[in-house]
């Protein structure tokens, strides 16, 4: 929920207009609700960063751990994104200029990171015996075909054909509060192998026969 704090714009009056407009430009310079959103932004980065470093030295798995790095990636990313705001709001008029060239490069960052991330979990949960009913398994890659769709469908005013940028942009971004969902829910017990007995059994793998009989 904290990544689609966007949702905050039916309750407080950006002048925003949804379809129209990016959800980064409630972030603008120039615009009297930034800090309240940026907060909400920060604080969600701040969490995944928090569970990315958490669950990386938990989980020994190589997929898993590349997912990981690249979750913690994301919410990186998306802290300098915010840093480095648009100045002003272009769906507003007023001239504003509708590229930053360095909140677009942050923001490229964010989605190759987490595009990243998605194909890492799908991949590990493919390759994993007994994982059919895997949330993940069953729909990240949907998540992950809705989300790139949608975030391709917002590049128009870039390329000098604006409208209908703000639709897709928190299309995507509904997919993407999902697709953090389903990383939870994989994450519940029994949902992935335990970390506790993968550990045990790579124990086992390396104690030899003899040294088993005798501790038994």
């Amino acid at each position: 929920m904290a990544y689609n704090g966007w949702l905050l714009e039916f309750l407080v009056p950006t002048g925003l207009d949804p379809a129209n407009s990016y959800v980064s430009e409630a972030f603008a310079a120039d615009q009297p609700y930034r800090i309240l959103f940026s907060g909400i932004e920060l604080s969600c980065d701040a969490l995944l960063v928090s569970a990315a470093l958490f669950m990386y030295r938990e989980d020994a798995r190589r997929l898993p751990r590349a997912g990981w790095v690249a979750i913690g990636a994301f919410g990186g990313f998306s802290v300098l994104d915010v840093m480095v705001p648009i100045r002003c709001a272009p769906s507003l008029g007023g001239g504003c200029e509708p590229v930053n060239p360095w909140h677009t490069a942050t923001s490229g960052l964010v989605h190759f990171a987490l595009f990243a991330s998605m194909a890492l979990f799908v991949a590990d949960t493919r390759r994993q015996h007994g994982a059919g009913h895997s949330p993940i398994r069953r729909w990240g890659p949907w998540l992950l075909f809705i989300s790139m769709a949608a975030a391709l469908a917002t590049v128009g005013p870039l390329l000098g054909h604006p409208g209908g940028q703000g639709v897709a942009q928190r299309l995507h971004l509904v997919c993407v509060g999902l697709w953090l969902l389903l990383l939870a829910a994989g994450l519940r017990p029994g949902a992935v192998p335990c970390t506790r007995e993968f550990r045990s059994g790579l124990a086992d793998a390396d104690t030899s026969p003899s040294e088993r009989e005798n501790s038994s």
